[in-house]
C-alpha cells in the first residue's frame, strides 16, 4: 500500500499544510510527485483537487482515518503540475525539504500585497445614459462634474477612478451619487504593478550576418519538426548572440509559445530588456532583486494570465508560471549567480534543462566563455555547440597586452597603475575615447603570495592557495591542512610577500590625481545601492559624461559601449588565487569578458592586463581569446584532481550555535557515510571557509565521487538518519552538490 501527501491550495503562504490520502491499488502506477488529482474533502466528502507532492510506503497517521484518491486528473497541463514536479527535482537532486523547494518554485500570494483599484462604468443602456444627460443640461445649476462623467462613459466603456477625480476633476460625491441612484457601477479589481520600461524606446532594424543566421535557423528548424534540444552558443564577445535570441525567440511567440529569459546580474537587467522591449513591447516583463515583493508576485500573476509572453530576470524568473513555456534562454550561462546560495541550493542550468523536459521547451545557453560543465556536456553530444567566431559588425577583436608587476615592482613603480596603462590612458583621454578599469576584487583578502617573483603558497594536497587566517596559520579549506603564516617567499626569499589590499575608490583616487581633467565615474556596491543606481551609472557613461569608469565585476560583464577604445585589467591574480578550484576557470572568464569590452565601435581596441603571473594558462589563453585551449589545460587540470565536470562533490555542512556540538554532529555524519559507503572519498569533517559566522560555528564534509547519483544516496542516508536521530536536535545540516566556492 503506498500512501500520498497532497497540497490543496498551493497559492497561500502556508505551503507547508498537507493532507495524507491512500494511494489505491489501480492508482500506483499514475500518481507521483506533481500529478493532479481528485480527493474527497472535509465532512461532507466534497470532491476537490490536489496536488500530490509526496508518495511513501509508511502512512504517518492512523491508516483508518486515511481516505483513498478518488481519481487522478486526465491530461491535466495545469503550470501547477509542473512546478510542483520541479519542486520534487530540486529536493530530491539538491537536497531540502518539500517546502522549501515548493517556495522557491512557486510564488506565495499575500493578500497585503495585492492592488486594487476602481473602475466606473454605465449601468444603463447608452440611449438612457443621453436621455440623462439630456435632463442633467435643462438645469441651470447643474453639476459640472456628472456632465463630464456622463460624456467620458458615453466615449468609453470604462473609466479609472483616478483619471475622472483628479485629470478630469469629478468629485467624489458627484460619482457617489450617480451609483446611488444605479445610473453607474463602481467597481474595485485587481491591478498588476507593471515595471517602468522607457516608452519612448525605438526599435532597431537588425539584420543578422551570415553566421547568426545559420544559428538562428539550425534552432528553428529543429524547433519546427519538434526536436527539443538544449544549444550552447559559444559565440567570442560582441558576436550578437542576443540578435540570435530574438530571433528565435519572435519564431516561439509566433507559434503562441512563451519564453523565459535568464540573466546574471541586476546591472545587466536594464540595458538588456530594452534591448527585448524595442522589439517585443509591451509582452516584456523584467524581475530583479530589488523589485517588491508585490511587484514580483504581480509580474509571476501577469505571467498566468497570458499578459506577457516573455519573462526577463535572474535566477528566479526560470519559475515564471508560464503555461505555454516553448523556450528558456540562459544568458552568460557561466555566471556564478545561477547557482543558488540558500537551500535548495540548485542550479539553473541543470533547474533549466528539466523544466524544459516538463514542458516540452528548447533550451539555449550562450556565452563567450562557457563554463567547463556546459562545453564538456556540448563536446560529448549532450548540448548541440553552436560556435559565432567573430564578432557581429566584423569588428577585429581588442588587441591585449600583458604587463608584469614583477618587473613593475623592480623598477620602483609600486603604483596599481602599470607604466604603459598610463601611458595608453593618456592617449584616449587625448583623443576623448573612453576607458574603463576593472578591479577583480573576487577573494581580495586571503591567498598570499610574492610580489618580487609571483610565487603563491598553495595546498600540497588540492593545488588550491592556501586561505591566511587573523590567527597567524594558511588553511586549505577542502581538506583541511594548516601551516604557519610564510615570513619570507619559499622560493624567492623576498620579503614582499602578503595578502593583496586595493580598492575601487583607491583606484578612483589615483586616476583622478593622475589625470585631473577626466571625469570619472565609479561603480561598485557603494556606488549602486539606490533602486536606479546601476542604471543612472552605465546611461551616464553610455551618454559620454565621464572618460573613465572604474568597476569591479558588474562593469565587465554584457556591456556593449561603442566608444571604449582602453580597458585596464588592474590586478588579474586577485581571482587566479582564490582557494577554490574554480579560480583558473573565473578568471579566464573575467579577463575575456573584460577584453571583449574594448574595440566594440568604430575605432579599435586595447586591453591591458595587470598581473604578477604573465605564464599563467589563464592569463596567457585570456589575452589570445583563445577557449579551446583554455578548456584543454583546464580540463586536464580538473581531470587530475577529480574535480568537476570530471567528477562531482558533495558538501555537507553542519551549524550550530555551540561549538561542541557542530563538532560532535559533523563527526557522527562522517563515521555515518563510511560505514554506509567505505569507498566514497571524504575530505573533513574541517572547520567551514568561515568557521564562525554571526556567532554560529560552521563545519564541513566533502565528498568525491564520479557518480552523481551515489552522492545523491548519500544525501538521503543523512537526510533519514537526521529525522531518526534525537541527539544534537539543535544542528542544522545542508547540502551542496557541486559548490561554488568553498563552503
Amino acid at each position: 500500500m503506498k500512501y500520498a501527501d497532497i497540497i490543496i491550495d498551493i497559492s497561500h503562504e502556508r505551503l507547508d499544510k498537507t493532507f495524507e490520502y491512500i494511494v489505491p491499488t489501480e492508482l500506483e502506477q499514475q500518481v507521483f510527485e506533481g500529478v493532479q488529482v481528485v480527493i474527497p474533502f472535509g465532512k461532507g466528502d466534497r470532491a476537490i483537487t490536489g496536488y500530490v507532492v509526496a508518495v511513501h510506503d509508511k502512512p504517518s497517521f492512523d491508516v483508518t482515518k486515511l481516505k483513498p484518491i478518488a481519481r487522478v486528473v486526465k491530461d491535466s497541463i495545469a503550470i501547477e503540475s509542473q512546478l510542483i514536479s520541479l519542486a520534487a527535482f530540486l529536493k530530491r537532486n539538491y537536497g531540502s525539504t518539500m517546502n522549501q523547494a515548493l517556495k522557491t518554485v512557486i510564488p506565495i500570494k499575500k493578500k497585503e500585497n495585492e492592488k486594487l483599484k476602481k473602475e466606473i462604468s454605465l449601468n444603463i443602456s447608452l440611449d438612457q445614459a443621453k436621455i440623462e444627460l439630456t435632463e442633467l443640461l435643462t438645469k441651470k445649476n447643474h453639476a459640472m462634474g456628472k456632465e463630464r462623467l456622463f460624456k467620458e462613459l458615453l466615449e468609453i466603456d470604462v473609466l479609472d477612478w483616478e483619471l475622472a477625480t483628479k485629470k478630469l476633476q469629478i468629485p467624489s460625491a458627484n460619482i457617489r451619487d450617480l451609483e446611488k441612484k444605479g445610473i453607474i457601477k463602481v467597481e474595485s479589481v485587481r491591478t498588476f504593478r507593471n515595471p517602468h520600461l522607457n516608452k519612448d524606446a525605438k526599435a532597431k532594424q537588425i539584420i543578422l550576418n551570415e553566421q547568426q543566421e545559420a544559428a538562428a535557423e539550425q534552432i528553428k528548424a529543429d524547433i519546427d519538426t519538434g526536436r527539443r534540444k538544449t544549444y550552447l552558443i559559444h559565440g567570442v564577445t560582441g558576436s550578437g548572440k542576443t540578435e540570435v535570441y530574438m530571433d528565435v525567440m519572435e519564431h516561439v511567440i509566433n507559434m503562441g509559445q512563451q519564453v523565459i529569459v535568464l540573466i546574471p546580474e541586476i546591472a545587466l537587467t536594464y540595458q538588456t530588456v530594452m534591448r527585448f522591449y524595442t522589439r517585443f513591447g509591451d509582452r516584456v516583463s523584467i524581475l530583479n532583486s530589488r523589485m517588491s515583493p508585490g511587484e514580483r508576485f504581480d509580474q509571476f500573476e501577469r505571467a498566468k494570465a497570458g499578459e506577457i509572453s516573455i519573462m526577463v530576470g535572474p535566477r528566479s524568473a526560470l519559475f515564471t508560471p508560464f503555461a505555454k513555456l516553448g523556450l528558456i534562454i540562459i544568458d552568460e550561462e557561466h555566471e556564478s549567480s545561477y547557482k543558488s546560495e540558500v537551500i535548495p541550493r540548485y542550479h539553473a542550468r541543470e533547474t533549466a534543462v528539466y523544466r524544459a523536459s516538463l514542458a516540452g521547451a528548447t533550451v539555449i545557453l550562450g556565452s563567450a566563455t562557457p563554463s567547463l560543465e556546459a562545453y564538456s556536456r556540448a563536446k560529448s553530444g549532450e548540448y548541440q555547440l553552436i560556435n559565432l567566431n567573430s564578432r557581429a559588425m566584423g569588428q577585429d577583436m581588442a588587441k591585449c597586452e600583458i604587463v608584469d608587476l614583477r618587473e613593475e615592482l623592480q623598477s620602483g613603480n609600486r603604483s596599481m597603475i602599470s607604466r604603459r596603462l598610463m601611458e595608453l590612458m593618456a592617449d584616449r583621454l587625448e583623443k576623448h575615447q573612453q576607458i574603463m578599469l576593472f578591479l577583480n576584487r573576487r577573494g581580495l583578502m586571503g591567498f598570499v603570495s610574492c610580489r618580487a617573483c609571483g610565487h603563491v603558497l598553495k595546498c600540497p594536497h588540492c593545488d588550491v592557495s592556501l586561505h591566511l587566517h587573523k590567527d597567524g596559520t594558511m588553511k586549505c579549506h577542502y581538506c583541511g591542512y594548516t601551516t604557519k603564516a610564510a615570513k619570507v617567499c619559499p622560493s624567492c626569499g623576498s620579503k614582499y610577500i602578503g595578502s593583496f589590499k586595493a580598492g575601487t575608490q583607491r583606484l578612483e583616487e589615483i586616476v583622478k590625481q593622475t589625470f585631473p581633467q577626466a571625469r570619472v565615474l565609479r561603480m561598485d556596491a557603494d556606488t549602486t545601492k539606490g533602486k536606479d543606481g546601476h542604471e543612472e551609472i552605465l546611461s551616464a557613461f553610455a551618454a559620454h559624461e565621464a572618460d573613465v569608469l572604474i568597476g569591479t565585476q558588474m562593469i565587465v560583464k554584457g556591456h556593449d559601449f561603442a566608444n571604449v577604445t582602453l580597458v585596464g585589467i588592474i590586478a588579474a591574480d586577485i581571482s587566479l588565487n582564490e582557494s577554490d578550484y574554480h579560480s583558473g576557470e573565473r578568471t579566464f572568464q573575467l579577463l575575456t569578458q573584460a577584453v571583449g569590452r574594448a574595440g566594440r565601435g568604430t575605432e579599435p581596441g586595447v586591453a591591458v592586463i595587470q598581473t604578477y603571473q604573465p605564464e599563467n594558462y589563464a592569463v596567457v589563453t585570456a589575452a589570445a581569446q583563445d577557449y579551446d585551449s583554455f578548456y584543454q589545460q583546464e580540463f586536464a587540470y580538473r581531470r587530475l584532481l577529480s574535480y568537476p565536470p570530471c567528477s562531482h562533490i558533495l558538501g555537507i555542512q553542519v551549524t550550530c550555535d555551540k561549538q561542541q556540538d557542530a563538532v560532535a554532529q559533523a563527526d557522527i555524519l562522517a563515521n555515518l557515510i563510511k560505514k554506509n559507503d567505505s569507498e566514497i572519498v571524504i575530505m573533513g569533517p574541517e572547520d567551514a571557509y568561515f568557521a564562525k559566522l554571526k556567532d554560529v560555528y560552521r563545519r564541513v564534509i566533502y565528498l568525491k565521487d564520479d557518480d552523481y547519483d551515489r552522492l545523491v544516496r548519500v544525501k538521503d542516508i543523512v537526510d533519514k538518519f537526521l529525522l531518526e536521530q534525537k541527539q544534537y536536535r539543535n544542528t542544522t545540516t545542508w547540502f551542496d552538490f557541486d559548490p561554488i566556492g568553498t563552503l
